[in-house]
């Protein structure tokens, strides 16, 4: 008879990982309790709570285990409510590897391994935390390499540059950064009483600006918010993609990336559609752009810097394209010209701009007749129509499509520039959607499903006769039971 394969603890040094991370979250009560004082008992609730949030995350190590089997990885935890997580093996799609500075210095990595389902629905199995060492060879054991684990070792696609630091500050991520700060600031000073008048820097500050004329008062914080923002979204970048490297190996990608908190995703190449250029527009300004996987198994929705599909940072768009085609096995695809949508597609642009501003300025004007309110708004909302005509030319420019072989290209958007690169063996479906105002124009909106990415991907606007055609010739045969014979 077998014996049952037994049943694994996490590491115990994760025992000193989640006191750790319980006092810094409820800093700003100790700072309260310890250095201020405060009448009452409020603050002694909330050290109860403290120290109940600590024994949590301590019993979370005495009632997890798990268990691999070699069909199933398994997770039991829970005291009271016990739950018994099983996942087969053969839907894992990805094994991702992260450690915060904490957990380096304890030699400890979080697992997460995914199942290629909506980050909605599937946060996968999380396995916080095992010794890095058996991390990894947890890793190479699920994904279905049995080789001894060693750093991976291949092709180099992409390292980051230290002169990619200068998009940085054109990703905008600082705006989340100085959320993160006010929002703990005003806990702070909720949870101590504190008042912001006790302090002679911030009070010398705000006297200053309350001095001056409102428009030198709005023209400081202006720059100021924006030099805040620039510094902080470059520190950010640093923070997120130092020590970016991508590997190409055998049948794999490899991405390393992260200054303080270091994450590591392995991606499959049998599992890889296609990429994702992406270019928000003041990335686009500074020539810069982004590049992603499209591929099974890896969540979406999350950010470029979340995700698990990155396959190169904000970088020059040359390099975007180049790490593309790398990818993809094909170079030319990702800086292909592509096909215009016409003239109706372009007057149509035109028109939902200038309609936008019609209404709103309408608005406007009514509110001035009939409710007295000031001229300013109304003229003030006339710019929208020369903002709108600039909007709906670069929206038409941006707009394109074209079938390279075996290879969809779709490109649209302004505020954000994409250009997807999909291989049409991806495609399982085609879904064509027309509006009314579609309809009377002759125009749709083709969109190719698939299980990879975003799962799926729509070219807008397209000529009705040309959609049918692009559709056919991209995957033959999946209209015909749909098609008129003439």
């Amino acid at each position: 008879m077998t014996e049952p394969l037994p049943w694994h603890r996490l590491s115990a040094r994760m025992l000193a990982v989640h006191p750790v991370q319980e006092i810094v979250r409820f800093l700003p009560v100790l700072i309260g309790v310890l250095f201020i004082g405060s009448e009452g008992q409020g603050h002694i609730w909330s050290l109860v709570g403290v120290g109940v949030a600590i024994a949590g995350g301590l019993l979370r190590w005495f009632t997890t285990t798990y268990q691999i089997t070699p069909t199933h990885v398994r997770v039991r935890r829970g005291l009271l409510n016990r739950r018994e997580l099983s996942v087969p093996r053969d839907r894992i799609r990805t094994v991702d590897l992260t450690a915060h500075p904490l957990q380096r210095v304890l030699g400890l990595s979080r697992v997460v391994i995914g199942t290629g389902r909506s980050d909605r629905h599937d946060e996968g199995v999380t396995l916080d935390a095992l010794a890095t060492p058996a991390a990894a060879r947890l890793r190479e054991e699920l994904l279905h390499r049995t080789e001894k684990h060693v750093e991976p070792t291949g092709v180099v696609l992409a390292e980051l540059s230290p002169r990619w630091v200068r998009f940085g500050p054109f990703t905008l991520s600082g705006i989340a950064t100085i959320g993160v700060v006010v929002g703990s600031l005003v806990n702070l000073f909720n949870e101590t009483r504190l008042d912001p008048d006790d302090f002679g820097l911030l009070r010398s500050v705000i006297g200053q600006v309350t001095a001056v004329p409102v428009a030198v008062a709005v023209l400081e914080i202006t720059v100021f918010a924006v030099v805040l923002v620039a510094v902080l979204s470059a520190l950010a970048y640093v923070l997120a993609f130092w020590h970016f490297r991508l590997v190409r190996t055998e049948g794999t990608l490899h991405v390393t990336r992260g200054l303080l908190t270091t994450r590591s995703t392995t991606i499959e190449l049998r599992r890889v559609r296609g990429a994702e250029i992406s270019e928000p527009l003041l990335l686009r300004a500074a020539g810069g752009a982004r590049c992603l996987a499209i591929t099974t198994g890896l969540r979406v929705g999350r950010g470029s810097e979340h995700g698990g599909s990155i396959l190169l940072p904000p970088a020059p768009l040359a390099e975007a394209r180049r790490v593309a085609g790398e990818v993809t096995g094909d170079p030319g695809p990702a800086a292909h010209e592509l096909l215009r949508h016409g003239p109706r597609a372009h007057r149509r642009r035109y028109t939902r701009a200038f309609a936008f501003a019609a209404v709103v300025t309408g608005i406007l004007l009514a509110l001035h007749a009939f409710a007295r309110w000031p001229n300013w708004p109304w003229q003030a909302a006339l710019v929208l129509f020369p903002i709108g005509a600039l909007l709906a030319e670069d929206r038409y420019r941006n707009l394109g499509h074209v079938l390279l072989g075996s290879t969809l290209v779709f490109r649209h958007g302004s505020l954000l520039r994409r250009r997807y690169v999909l291989s049409s063996d991806g495609v399982i479906g085609w879904v064509m959607h027309r509006s009314f105002f579609q309809r009377r124009s002759g125009l749709l909106s083709l969109t190719a499903t698939t299980a990879a990415g975003r799962q799926h991907y729509t070219c807008e606007d397209l000529p009705a006769d040309e959609a049918v055609t692009l559709a056919h010739d991209a995957v033959p045969g999946l209209l015909d039971p749909f098609l008129v014979k003439r």
